[in-house]
């Protein structure tokens, strides 16, 4: 896990937006934001947003897939490459 450096009272984000702006663009650390000397917020920068919203995505997606193998639903991989060259071998 990744240890956060940037922590900075809820004052400082008051009146240094721009700058903490400008250090997530550069370099993607996010600020965790203290109010009254507890963390009460935490600033990332929109790509590394995005980057973990779709991390969490396929996460989702792979313990789906997980369920239903679990449950017994879905085919072989015999039948899946199958599936894959008749699918190919329709396209031509």
């Amino acid at each position: 896990m990744q240890s956060i450096s940037n922590i900075k009272s809820i004052s400082y984000l008051k009146s240094h937006a721009a700058q903490i702006s400008e250090d997530l663009e550069m370099n993607g650390n996010p600020f965790v934001i203290t109010q009254n000397g507890e963390a009460s917020m935490v600033i990332q920068g929109i790509k590394q947003f995005q980057e973990k919203e779709e991390l969490i995505a396929a996460l989702k997606l792979i313990a789906l897939g997980e369920k239903d193998r679990m449950q017994g639903k879905g085919i072989s991989m015999a039948e899946s490459r199958a599936q894959l060259l008749a699918a190919r071998q329709n396209r031509k």
